[in-house]
C-alpha cells in the first residue's frame, strides 16, 4: 500500500511494528482471553521492551522522543497486526491520559519521578475522569478536592476507568469548588498504594474485554500539593490536551484494522465462489468491498492531519473531533461489512470477525462519544 503522506523513516518504523507485532503479539488464544478478559501482561512487557511506551516521551527522561506523526504511523501498524485491540486501548490509555499530561504539565520533580517508569511499563497508568453522573458533561463533576495545609483530600467516585485494575499511577480530576464550574476543575496524580483510594471489581463490557477496566472510589484520600498536576484549577485544559493526543492516535489503531479487514476480504470474495464464480464478482458483494476502500482512504487523511497539526504544536480540537466522529462510524459499518461478506462464518466467534466489531462499537463512545463530537464542531463553527 502506498503512503505518500509517510517520510521514509515513518514507513520504517510502521512496517517494524507490523513485523514486531506479527511476532511477538500472536494471539491464537485472542477468543479465551476474550472470554475470561484477560490483560496480557506478557504482551504489555514484549510492546515496553519494543519501544511502544517509550516512543512520545523525550530521551531526557528515559523515552524515545519519536514525534506525532511517528506515533501514529506506529499505533496503525500495531492495529493491523494484532487481533488484541484491547491490549492497543490499554497502551493508548497508559500513553495520552498520564505519559502526555506529565510531560506537557507536571512539574520537572514529577517528570523524572514518572516518566521513566511509564517508558519502562514498570508502571501502569489509568485516567480517572468519568462519573457516574458526569459522564459527557464531565466537567460536572462532583468529586472533590479539599485543600488542607500542604495536602490536598479527595473525596469521590470516578467510574468507566480503563486500566484501573492493573495500574499503578491515576491521573484524576476534581473540584476545589462546584460552583466555578470548568474553573474549579483541578488535575492530580494519584499512586494506586495511597491511603483511601480504592479500585472496584472488574466491570464486563461489550468489547475491548482485555482492556481491565473498574470504578475508583476516593474516600478522604489525603495526597501531598507535588501531587496536583498544573496549576489549581486548569484540569480542563489538562483533560483537553490529552484528548487531543488521544483521539488522533487511538484512531490509528482503527485504520490498522480497517486495512487488514479490507485485505482479508478481498482474499476472501476472490477465493469463495457461489453459483458458480467468486462472489467478489456479484455487485452487491464487490459495492461493500469499495465501499470499506473509499472508508480507508478517507479515514487516513483526517487522523495523519491530526499528527501534522500537534508536530507543529497547533491545536487540533476542531480536527481531531471530526476525526474521532468519521472515523468511528467507518470502523464499525466497516466491520458490520466484513461480517455481511463472510455471511454466516462471519458471525461465528472463531473466524474472530464478530470480535473486532464488538471492539469497534466503543470507538463511538471512548474519547468522547458521537454526540459530544457533534457538540464540540458545532462550538467551533459558532452555531
Amino acid at each position: 500500500m502506498l503512503d505518500l503522506e509517510l517520510t521514509e523513516d515513518q514507513r520504517s518504523l510502521q512496517n517494524a511494528a507490523i513485523e514486531f507485532a506479527r511476532s511477538r503479539l500472536e494471539c491464537p488464544d485472542i477468543a479465551r482471553r476474550d472470554r475470561d478478559e484477560e490483560f496480557h501482561r506478557e504482551g504489555w512487557r514484549q510492546c515496553a521492551e519494543f519501544g511502544v511506551l517509550a516512543m512520545p516521551v523525550p530521551e531526557t527522561y528515559g523515552g524515545l522522543g519519536h514525534g506525532p506523526v511517528d506515533m501514529i504511523a506506529a499505533m496503525e501498524g500495531l492495529g493491523y497486526a494484532t487481533r488484541d485491540q484491547g491490549l492497543l486501548f490499554s497502551i493508548n490509555a497508559h500513553l495520552w491520559t498520564n505519559s502526555i499530561p506529565i510531560l506537557a504539565y507536571g512539574t520537572e520533580e514529577q517528570k523524572r519521578k514518572y516518566l521513566p517508569r511509564l517508558s519502562t511499563g514498570e508502571l501502569i497508568g489509568a485516567n480517572a475522569a468519568s462519573e457516574p453522573e458526569a459522564g459527557s458533561d464531565i466537567f460536572s463533576m462532583r468529586t472533590r478536592a479539599e485543600r488542607r495545609g500542604d495536602c490536598y483530600v479527595l473525596n469521590g467516585a470516578k467510574t468507566f476507568v480503563s486500566n484501573a485494575p492493573v495500574a499503578g499511577l491515576f491521573v484524576t480530576y476534581a473540584t476545589i469548588n462546584p460552583s466555578l464550574g470548568a474553573l474549579g476543575v483541578t488535575a492530580f496524580l494519584v499512586e494506586r498504594d495511597t491511603p483511601g483510594l480504592h479500585v472496584g471489581r472488574p466491570m464486563e463490557k461489550m468489547g475491548l474485554r482485555t482492556s481491565p477496566m473498574a470504578e475508583v472510589v476516593f474516600d478522604n484520600c489525603e495526597i501531598p500539593l507535588a501531587q496536583r498536576l498544573g496549576r489549581e484549577g486548569r484540569g480542563v485544559a489538562v483533560f483537553e490536551s490529552s484528548m487531543e493526543w488521544e483521539r488522533g492516535c487511538i484512531l490509528a489503531n482503527c485504520l490498522g484494522v480497517m486495512r487488514r479487514q479490507l485485505e482479508e476480504c478481498i482474499g476472501h470474495v476472490r477465493a469463495r465462489r457461489q453459483f458458480g464464480k467468486p462472489i467478489g464478482k456479484f455487485q452487491s458483494v464487490a459495492n461493500r468491498i469499495v465501499d470499506m476502500k473509499v472508508r480507508l482512504e478517507t479515514s487516513r487523511p483526517m487522523v495523519y492531519r491530526i499528527g501534522r497539526l500537534k508536530e507543529r504544536n497547533l491545536p487540533a480540537m476542531l480536527e481531531a473531533a471530526v476525526a474521532k466522529l468519521y472515523v468511528s462510524d467507518c470502523y464499525v459499518k466497516s466491520c458490520l461489512d466484513a461480517i455481511q461478506i463472510h455471511g454466516g462464518y462471519g458471525y461465528m466467534t472463531e473466524q474472530l470477525i464478530e470480535l473486532e466489531l464488538r471492539n469497534a462499537v466503543g470507538s463511538s463512545l471512548y474519547s468522547g462519544t458521537t454526540e459530544i463530537q457533534r457538540n464540540i464542531i458545532a462550538a467551533a463553527l459558532r452555531l
